[in-house]
């Protein structure tokens, strides 16, 4: 599609806007058309089925009506008394009255077409009066036991039509009136014979498409068909005829299929008969007309598509114009290197191509004035000059402060380079949005977990304008523990209208963010100038010598004791320093590590896996941490003097029988130690000691052990596995076990599996 030349491709959409729904409309009322007409031509085809019906049941009233009128003119009386041949031969009186009667007959069949021949039988005679065989013997004349069955369904004194065939073959429908005293003195009974081809030229239809015809008696039995071999046949052996019997309408119509053509049935019901009449047309003859204009219109509807499909082409043409030289001219001038495609795939490339050069310019020049703003803040705050510092910094009044991570080491080593850049790109966006328009802020990263905020904004007298800076401080300070998942300090300096002391306000802010060693984490801090106070200095000389002779002791309790004095009389003091109290700490550190070599006490082994002291010390931010990481200090110190090798063997014993039976459970190492009854330090030693690896190394190569045995003797799948022996997942898995075993855990599965089929062979 993307090489198809435009006009092409407008032509085909033309088209197809055009044609499809013409086709379709087409369709759908060729459909109705085909579906109307049928339905209509069944509606005629049973309404002259209806027609011949009530033709055929007019005629046969005819006939009925004369053979009544018959017995009204007591001609039979006259023959009453002859019960024999014999008798009413006798004389020429009974010879006249017998040929009476025969004349009546002859006279009733000439009154109507179609009539074969009529008798008269006088009831226990021996003969009968005909007008085929005139009167004659009963044995010479055709057997009548078939009356007896013709009247076994007759109700009152009418009589009955039956079907039947004559003794010449003939076939008939005989009309049997049996006389009775209510309609004669004379008994016998007078029968009519009505050639089946006269009711079938009731019934044949002189209409197109009518194949046959069929008229049935209650029970099935053909009486008039026009393949005469079929008559008096069972007619329910033709599953249509079986299922328009099995119908409860008195008339209707169906369509079928029937030697593999469309037939339809139509039918109507003989209340008075009680025969059902049935006419089969060929659908494909009746729908000649309706089909001929189908086609026509089918014919016509492709003249109008061949026509619209020229008028599309050049309507194409007229409608792609503009396009088309739109891009030649831009082939030819614009340089975009892009060939071989259609204009509008061509025109949507260019532009995309526009549109991404147009985006990339933007974030480019964003960029640009992003680190020119941040470029200029950084040199507003060493007071350096920068001459779109008025431009980004247009109020008189600055405030500096400075946001900064609680516990950052602690911070980094819980968070990936990318997480934590893309932390310090969310925090500098909720610096810069936290304050209102009319106060200009910004917001660069100053190192260490420290985030530098310059605030700009109009007032006559310095301080805080209504409170404003901390109420936002407070929400930015909130919002920004709550991204982190850490507490931040927020150190905020003195307000200056002089912009050369904006520098200094970044000083004063870092130095109210150490405030929190005694206030803790989590505030805001400001500076305040302390007039006189820098040289008052605290150094605890009587505790210092107190916790060296405590150490010699092995007495713990008097050295923590004496580190709770020291710490309160740091918080007790009116005024202290953050450089005394660190040096404070670090000068303890270092007295009792220089005692420890003094003594010829291995301080290398008693710290093994600690790192650095002094730089921790340096790292920690609250006078509360400092305190706990020396009571683990001097607590590591005095086990190590007051163990010996058995009590290492004890206590390393149990840390391995509690690793053995809990590796697989998600381990707290401190809570671990507490349980054992020794510091968390004391207890890594012991397991470096003895298996010469550290802590988690140990747990995480006891999960590997268990793990490969899985992998060899079950049928666990890997994450199953990874699950059994305590990770929370696969990753975690595969790293560790690539650490231990060089391979994946399936390359591992897979190797054990292909040794266990060669070992057979072997």
């Amino acid at each position: 599609m993307k090489r198809i030349p435009m006009t092409v491709q407008l032509v085909f959409i033309l088209f197809c806007v055009m044609a499809i729904p013409t086709v379709i409309l087409t369709w759908y009322s060729g459909a109705q058309i085909l579906r109307n007409s049928e339905h209509a031509i069944a509606e005629s085809s049973l309404a002259g089925l209806n027609a011949n019906r009530n033709l055929n049941e007019n005629a046969l009233n005819n006939l009925t009506r004369y053979t009544v009128l018959l017995t009204d003119g007591r001609i039979f009386d006259r023959i009453r008394d002859y019960e024999t041949f014999a008798e009413i031969n006798s004389t020429y009186s009974t010879i006249s009255n017998g040929l009476s009667v025969q004349q009546q007959l002859t006279s009733m069949n000439n009154m109507s077409d179609g009539v074969n021949s009529s008798f008269f039988y006088l009831s226990d005679s021996d003969y009968v009066v005909s007008t085929d065989k005139g009167i004659t013997k009963l044995d010479r004349y055709e057997s009548l036991e078939w009356l007896d069955d013709a009247l076994e369904g007759q109700r009152g004194i009418a009589g009955v039509w039956y079907p039947r065939k004559l003794k010449s073959g003939a076939a008939v429908i005989s009309y049997v009136l049996p006389l009775n005293r209510l309609t004669s003195t004379t008994r016998g009974t007078i029968v009519l014979n009505l050639d089946e081809s006269q009711v079938e030229q009731y019934l044949r239809n002189s209409g197109e498409g009518q194949q046959e015809y069929v008229l049935m008696s209650r029970d099935g039995t053909i009486i008039s068909h026009a393949d005469k071999s079929l008559l008096y046949t069972n007619g329910n052996e033709d599953p249509a005829i079986r299922d328009i019997l099995g119908q409860t309408q008195e008339e209707g119509y169906m369509f079928r299929e029937a030697g593999g053509k469309r037939m339809l049935y139509t039918w109507s019901r003989s209340t008075q008969l009680d025969w059902t009449y049935v006419s089969l047309y060929s659908v494909d003859e009746l729908m000649a007309n309706s089909q001929a204009m189908h086609r026509n219109i089918v014919i016509l509807t492709v003249a109008i598509i061949v026509a619209g499909t020229i008028l599309t082409y050049f309507l194409a043409i007229w409608v792609s114009k503009p396009a088309r030289e739109l891009v030649r001219t831009l082939r030819t001038k614009g340089g975009l290197g892009i060939q071989r495609q259609n204009e509008l795939v061509f025109l949507d490339d260019a532009f995309k191509r526009m549109q991404e050069e147009e985006e990339a310019l933007n974030r480019l020049l964003h960029a640009r004035e992003k680190d020119a703003r941040s470029l200029a803040v950084h040199q507003l705050l060493r007071n350096e000059w920068s001459a779109s510092i008025d431009e980004i910094f247009p109020s008189a009044c600055f405030v500096v402060a400075v946001l900064s991570i609680d516990r950052y080491r602690t911070f980094v080593s819980n968070n990936s380079p990318e997480t934590r850049s893309y932390h310090r790109y969310q925090v500098m966006t909720e610096c810069e949005a936290a304050f209102p328009e009319n106060m200009q802020t910004q917001c660069v990263y100053h190192g260490e977990g420290c985030f530098a905020l310059v605030i700009n904004y109009e007032q006559v007298e310095l301080g805080d304008p209504d409170g404003v800076i901390h109420d936002r401080l407070v929400k930015l300070r909130d919002n920004v523990s709550e991204l982190l998942g850490n507490t931040v300090t927020i150190g905020v300096s003195r307000p200056t209208e002089d912009r050369d002391l904006v520098s200094n306000g970044l000083v004063e802010a870092m130095e109210a963010i150490k405030h929190r060693m005694i206030s803790g984490s989590g505030e805001i801090a400001y500076w305040q100038e302390e007039d006189g106070r820098e040289g008052k200095y605290i150094y605890p000389v009587t505790s210092e010598r107190r916790i060296l002779n405590y150490l010699d002791q092995g007495d713990l309790d008097n050295i923590l004791r004496e580190l709770q004095f020291i710490g309160s009389e740091i918080r007790s003091a009116e005024y202290v320093s953050y450089d005394n109290i660190m040096f404070l700490y670090h000068q303890l550190a270092g007295v009792t590590i220089k005692h420890l070599r003094e003594n010829n006490v291995s301080t290398a082994r008693i710290f093994a896996g600690r790192g650095n002291i002094y730089a921790a010390l340096a790292s920690l931010e609250t006078l509360d941490e400092l305190e706990d990481y020396l009571r683990d200090f001097y607590g590591e110190i005095i086990q190590y003097l007051a163990r010996t090798p058995g009590e290492t063997n004890t206590h390393g014993d149990r840390i391995i029988q509690y690793l053995n039976e809990h590796y697989r459970e998600e381990i707290v190492f401190e809570e671990m130690a507490k349980e054992i009854g020794i510091s968390y330090s004391y207890m890594r030693k012991i397991v470096f000691e003895m298996t010469g690896r550290s802590l988690i190394d140990y747990m995480n190569l006891l999960r590997i052990e268990q793990a490969k045995r899985l992998l060899a003797e079950s049928g666990l799948t890997i994450t199953q596995i990874a699950s059994e022996i305590g990770y929370n997942n696969v990753r975690s898995f595969n790293r560790f076990f690539r650490k231990f075993e060089g391979m994946a855990p399936s390359s591992y599965k897979a190797e054990r599996s292909r040794s266990a089929q060669e070992e057979p062979h072997s």
